[in-house]
């Protein structure tokens, strides 16, 4: 296990209302760990902390902050409430995220929303939080919850995949600066899910489809990477193997390496090398 995921450690969760975020916190409440839920201000909110206490959680250890992750001042709110309380915090999961659908051009208007939430909440929730991690002289974890798409970039939902591929971006050059600053104990750690059944992704369905994993089983695989040493967790599902995703995301950057068409997977006129080169 890693050290800041002792019993007696403090976790702060984005988007631990529902999905990855509240599948988290259950299990590391279950495990002893003092628990902060941040999320949109609300009734999900509120039973997501009821949850964890009727599950066998003391009030005293589980705390629940209302946070829009858009808004820097909000999760510099988020960050004195909870060293406040709690005195420290040794993980810090950037789990929000939003996907309400984008086009190029916007038509919808939801570019701007997108980016601060799933781009910028991750950004400046780990600006926040690192510098009093690093501080604190603990063990410490931060999670930062990406995306397939920031890496494959499908077309379809550009904004997502925007705000995604600067999640992984991010992060990478984080666990760099991490690694090369001196006498700490915090790291960085990039969560790629899967097919998961959650809110974000159910569109409408209330029975997790066969294809999915549920979010207890994303946490299952995430824990268990984290305990391996992995930096890039990346989840399979019921429909697609690790070997799929990794063929899938050579192919992408070997549209630049071999000077291909952009999003030449989807290209007409690579779409049977593509599906060649998968059974390879």
């Amino acid at each position: 296990m890693h050290h800041a995921l002792a019993k007696g450690s403090v976790a702060v969760l984005t988007g631990a209302a529902s999905g990855i975020g509240l599948a988290t916190a259950q299990r590391l409440a279950s495990q002893g760990l003092r628990v902060c839920l941040a999320d949109l201000p609300g009734e999900r909110l509120e039973a997501a902390r009821a949850s964890l206490i009727s599950a066998g959680a003391s009030p005293d250890d589980i705390l629940a902050v209302p946070t829009d992750v858009g808004d820097k001042a909000q999760i510099e709110a988020l960050a004195d409430r909870v060293f406040g309380t709690f005195g420290a915090v040794n993980l810090l999961m950037n789990n929000a995220g939003m996907q309400p659908g984008s086009s190029i051009f916007d038509a919808e208007g939801n570019w701007d929303r997108i980016i601060d939430v799933n781009m910028f909440g991750i950004i400046r929730g780990s600006q926040v939080f690192a510098p009093r991690m690093i501080a604190g002289g603990q063990p410490g974890l931060i999670i930062n919850t990406g995306s397939k798409q920031g890496i494959t970039t499908p077309p379809g939902d550009p904004a997502y995949n925007v705000s995604k591929a600067g999640v992984k971006v991010f992060t990478e050059a984080l666990q760099h600066a991490l690694r090369n600053t001196p006498d700490h104990r915090v790291e960085a750690r990039l969560l790629i899910p899967g097919f998961v059944f959650t809110p974000l992704t159910a569109n409408g369905r209330t029975e997790k489809p066969a294809g999915a994993w549920s979010p207890e089983e994303t946490v299952d695989f995430m824990l268990q990477s984290i305990e391996r040493g992995d930096f890039y967790i990346l989840c399979p599902d019921n429909e697609v193997d690790r070997k799929t995703d990794a063929k899938r995301i050579v192919w992408a950057a070997g549209d630049i390496a071999e000077n291909r068409p952009p999003l030449s997977r989807w290209h007409p006129d690579y779409g049977d090398a593509f599906k060649e080169w998968l059974k390879v």
